[in-house]
């Protein structure tokens, strides 16, 4: 159900901090009118962890609206707490989300056997599809292969988002789980050698900037042409490297602010981009080859 490139969508907030959902309107239809197979509303790039409940609701209920059945919208619904996290994932579905992304749960660390149960009870308590989002850079615990290929056996849990950027974990992912759910990979760099190890396709923080550039990627990819896809991507080394020049979101924000899609602002204890880096940000945008932008200037 869930394939292709799919976007890690920011969420754009205006000078004082609220959410700007005329710059919400302009990017979803950014994506639409890009190709992108689907939208992730709300997740670690969309500052899942400062938004409120009733701001996730909002956001979940535009973005499904506005994309109707073209294309599937995912919300992050992942906390530290299970009980948390079934509530949340209830009220993606209730707003018009497609599915859940939903990240392992954070800081508290549990062993295997307590993911186990964790996304048991979610399965079981909710309606909507489940994608699990491994991560273990931000949240401190590593779901393994064989933890999530039992899990697989879920009809309610269709794929996984693996960030580890190694060829081998998802190689081991596609042979334990490939017939049961989808392989997705979260990490731009190395999406395309974790496609060529049977991913079906990437959660994208960088299509964020070039979608059309990200579905024919993957479109290319998929067909097998993996010179045509290698140069894409080739193209893109100089994106990838300025989008991780500081934590994410901010340079992804810093880049659509450039583009006049929405404003710099990020929720506390997020900054916009540091000016140390607005030269080589600048320079990096400008070296990009992305023709889908015909009429957006860089600012």
């Amino acid at each position: 159900m869930f394939h292709g490139s799919n976007v890690a969508l920011v969420t754009p907030m205006d000078d004082h901090g609220q959410i700007d959902f005329g710059a919400l309107e302009r990017l979803v239809d950014f994506h639409l009118r890009s190709g992108t197979n689907g939208i992730v509303v709300a997740g670690t790039t969309g500052e899942s962890a400062a938004l409120t409940e009733n701001e996730f609701k909002r956001l979940v209920s535009r973005v499904a609206a506005q994309a109707g059945s073209s294309i599937s919208v995912l919300a992050g619904t992942g906390s530290a707490d299970t009980a948390k996290t079934i509530r949340k994932t209830l009220i993606a579905g209730e707003q018009g989300a497609d599915g859940a992304l939903v990240v392992t749960p954070y800081y508290n660390r549990p062993m295997q056997s307590g993911l186990l149960a964790h996304y048991h009870a979610l399965a079981d308590a909710t309606p909507i599809p489940l994608i699990i989002y491994n991560v273990p850079a931000r949240t401190g615990v590593d779901i393994l292969p064989e933890t999530v290929a039992e899990l697989a056996q879920r009809d309610e849990i269709v794929a996984i988002k693996e960030a580890l950027p190694e060829r081998s974990r998802i190689k081991r992912l596609v042979t334990l789980c490939g017939q049961s759910m989808s392989v997705l990979s979260g990490d731009d760099s190395s999406f395309l050698e974790a496609m060529q190890s049977g991913a079906r396709g990437v959660v994208s923080v960088a299509a964020n900037v070039v979608p059309a550039l990200f579905v024919k990627m993957v479109e290319y990819a998929s067909n097998k042409n993996w010179q045509a896809a290698l140069e894409i991507d080739q193209g893109l080394r100089h994106l990838y490297r300025i989008l991780s020049l500081e934590t994410n979101p901010i340079p992804v924000k810093w880049a659509l602010h450039k583009m006049k899609f929405c404003g710099q602002s990020l929720r506390l204890p997020l900054l916009p981009l540091n000016e140390k880096y607005h030269a080589e940000f600048e320079q990096g945008l400008k070296q990009i080859d992305w023709p889908e932008l015909t009429g957006i200037k860089i600012i």
